[in-house]
């Protein structure tokens, strides 16, 4: 049977995703019932997070897909996917055309030499603009430096959601098969039986956990087979090599895993024994055989520190609060999740590094949900020195709003030292690309919604490091800090919420040092929320005023991360989410900024 391999590469929420599970449903390898989208907060998103590998039969040919994230936090796990296969489907949204991700994906598979099959998804929107958007596409393979044969790419147009593509718009389909067809004819056959006959060697490019057989690489076999009950050579990335042996092997059918007990050439493969193996490796049959180019993952941009949760409201609500307990569950984390580097020479604080503050949110969301405890120190972005030269990390940011309110963006982004590259306008909308350092961007996609009344769009891709941009002047909201212990009662906050804005409603415990809400003059401002109204036996007319408060800003972990302040904590529990400062009493602080 002959194989071909492609990954499903685009923007997010431009369609990966629903065109994965419409082929699977064509094929009826799935009948619908499940979608690749299988993790519950991807399910709750509406992102994908993990990249999954299935495959689909068609014309007796087995073609192995690779979902791919769009979101630019999660963009190390594309890199490596691209390295394990032969061509990618580049989605763009008929509306909205090449975005940032699509242009950092698109960049990343040019430059391993892959010939793309562009999929203009969407067409049936009201404001769908095909052509234009195909002639945009083009424009972005000139710019990224295509060459020749990669700029004649092949265009096939259509609706995932509705499961039909068409080679041409004015041809009539009501299915997947021109898609498929395309796949044939364009993507080279990844199955040869020359290559079948030489010695083993395979790459792993995403690791999996499984609780009964421990780590799981999801390896491509570019030469000879592979066995279940093989013993192999592994070759690391400073050349050293160990002898392993594999226990089990499993291949792709849909989105289940099927036992084999060997697989060839050409082949995506979930390999069982390997307990040590890591991403990039060469898994060879001999350990003279010469390895192959190691897989490089992009650096983590941004840093924080993992804490014990020592609040007063510790341990509550947490099954597993202990210091061994979260360095446990990191260590198992570090197996699977590439992006993420953690520092655990300290003993009382585990320093994380990440690609973003959606990439730590995911972690520490995943945490919570299973029941851990823990405080986090507020994002820093991470700043280098080379040749004496400071570097730090900036992001290429793509702000799509309507033309009104680009003064008060390019008025906030110029004061975060972004600068700007491109500006286009188009039907009253307009699509402003800046660059800016990481720094500038922490905190600001709240300041945004606010901005543009929720009519924004903002996203970003990862520019590299570059030249240290000097200081940032930021809108520094000050704290409102609770100083007593209790139930916040709701006379209290309402005579606070003309201060700022509360992040609580009445009725909630607090305790002495939490962050209950934010303060619009800039300085720290200590409250009591507990306090009641007096009361006495005499009636007058303007004591008795309605109480009405403004429905509180509930903190998300993404939002938390955002507003918090450098002197404070964020607690995490399995049912709450806490702003608290690190010293918990006015004179603690007073005496720590001495």
């Amino acid at each position: 049977m002959e194989i071909r391999n492609i990954a499903i590469i685009a923007h997010v929420d431009h369609g990966k995703t629903t065109l994965t599970d419409a082929l699977m449903r064509q094929t009826g390898m799935n009948d619908g019932s499940v979608s690749m989208d299988s993790n519950d907060l991807e399910k709750e998103r509406g992102i994908t997070i993990y990249s999954k590998n299935t495959s689909v039969f068609y014309r007796e040919t087995k073609i192995n897909i690779v979902d791919t994230p769009g979101h630019a936090d999660f963009s190390s796990e594309v890199e490596r996917i691209l390295r394990s296969i032969d061509c990618v489907l580049l989605l763009v949204d008929a509306q909205e055309g090449p975005m940032p991700q699509t242009k950092f994906v698109l960049k990343k598979s040019l430059e391993l030499g892959l010939k793309p099959i562009v999929v203009i998804n969407k067409i049936d929107k009201p404001a769908a603009r095909c052509e234009a958007v195909a002639e945009m596409v083009y424009e972005l393979f000139l710019d990224l430096g295509a060459t020749d044969e990669q700029l004649d790419f092949p265009v096939i147009y259509g609706a995932a959601k509705k499961g039909f593509a068409k080679r041409n718009l004015s041809d009539e389909s009501d299915s997947l098969s021109p898609l498929l067809d395309l796949i044939l004819e364009h993507v080279r056959p990844a199955s040869n039986p020359e290559l079948e006959t030489k010695q083993l060697l395979a790459q792993p490019f995403n690791l999996a956990y499984d609780n009964f057989l421990g780590r799981l690489a999801i390896c491509r076999v570019y030469q000879g087979k592979i066995k279940a009950a093989q013993t192999v050579f592994i070759e690391n990335l400073s050349g050293e090599t160990r002898q392993r042996k594999t226990t089990k092997l499993f291949t792709f059918k849909g989105i289940s895993r099927q036992e084999v007990t060997e697989a060839v050439a050409g082949d995506i493969v979930m390999v069982a024994g390997l307990s040590d193996i890591y991403i990039g490796e060469t898994i060879a049959e001999a350990a003279e055989q010469s390895p192959l180019p190691a897989i490089k993952i992009d650096e983590p941009t941004i840093s924080l520190n993992f804490l014990i949760n020592n609040s007063p409201f510790a341990g509550r609500e947490g099954k597993f609060v202990t210091n061994r307990q979260i360095k446990e569950r990191l260590e198992k984390e570090l197996e699977v999740n590439v992006g993420l580097k953690i520092d655990f020479s300290e003993t009382n604080s585990y320093k994380v590094f990440g690609r973003g503050e959606l990439h730590i949110a995911i972690l520490l969301e995943n945490l919570r949900r299973e029941n851990y405890e823990l405080q986090v120190s507020q994002p820093q972005v991470i700043i280098r020195e080379e040749n004496g030269v400071k570097l730090e990390p900036y992001e290429e940011i793509t702000i799509d709003i309507p033309e009104a309110q680009t003064g008060v963006v390019m008025e906030k982004i110029s004061k975060r030292k972004g600068r700007l590259e491109d500006m286009r306008n188009h039907n009253g909308q307009a699509r402003l690309i800046f660059e800016i350092p990481t720094r500038g961007l922490l905190g600001y996609r709240n300041e945004f919604v606010v901005d543009t009344r929720g009519e924004g769009i903002l996203c970003t891709h990862f520019a590299g490091f570059k030249p240290y941009a000097g200081e940032i002047e930021k809108s520094h909201l000050g704290s409102m800090v609770s100083m007593m212990t209790g139930k916040a009662l709701a006379f209290s906050l309402w005579n606070l919420q003309d201060r700022g804005s509360l992040y609580i409603a009445p009725n909630v415990e607090v305790y002495e040092g939490m962050v209950i809400g934010n303060v619009t003059k800039g300085n720290d401002m200590t409250v009591n929320p507990i306090k009641g109204k007096q009361l006495t036996n005499v009636r007058a007319s303007g004591s008795d005023e309605a109480i009405i408060l403004t429905p509180p800003l509930e903190l998300s972990l993404e939002r938390a991360l955002s507003v918090m302040n450098e002197d404070e904590y964020l607690e995490i529990t399995p049912k709450n989410i806490r702003l608290r400062k690190q010293f918990l009493t006015e004179n603690d602080r007073v005496r720590s900024k001495r």
